[in-house]
């Protein structure tokens, strides 16, 4: 389907016919869309609220998982600096039940967050109460400054 017949040509019809065009032939597509995993992965991070606080001795992400089981999440380390948050909270069928209305997000779940210098990936705690997922990394020790090194002057 192409909008451009309909005699509009514009940024936000180009998208959205990028977008119409994401299913038919993704593989064989010249042009640069985002892989169907890229787009989940962005929409579950979009919807996954959280807070960062820093302390003296820790960093802390407080991230909301509603009706996911502690279980269910998994908490990740990639790369050596990159914390993943994930989970996916899945529809109950029930026989015989319609949804007369569906507001409650169900899907997956997931942030990721690039952990700061300091942080001591080794010390790494989560902790899942009422919904929400509490991820505490602790801070390595400041590195001590270096002491000068005393070199003796030999008489030549």
């Amino acid at each position: 389907m192409d909008l451009r017949n309909f005699g509009m040509d514009s940024a936000l019809l180009s998208t959205l016919q990028d977008m119409l065009d994401f299913g038919e032939d993704h593989e064989k597509s010249t042009q640069n869309n985002p892989s169907r995993a890229y787009v989940r992965d962005a929409k579950a991070m979009a919807a996954t609220p959280a807070d960062v606080k820093e302390y003296p001795n820790s960093y802390v992400f407080i991230v909301d998982m509603p009706g996911i089981k502690a279980g269910e999440i998994k908490v990740q380390l990639e790369d050596d600096n990159v914390l993943v948050v994930s989970g996916e909270r899945r529809r109950e069928k029930e026989d015989g039940v319609k949804y007369v209305r569906m507001e409650r997000r169900v899907g997956k779940f997931m942030r990721k967050f690039v952990l700061p210098e300091n942080a001591n990936t080794n010390a790494i705690s989560a902790v899942s109460r009422d919904g929400v997922l509490t991820v505490t990394v602790e801070k390595l020790p400041p590195p001590q400054p270096k002491k000068p090194k005393t070199i003796d002057v030999k008489i030549g």
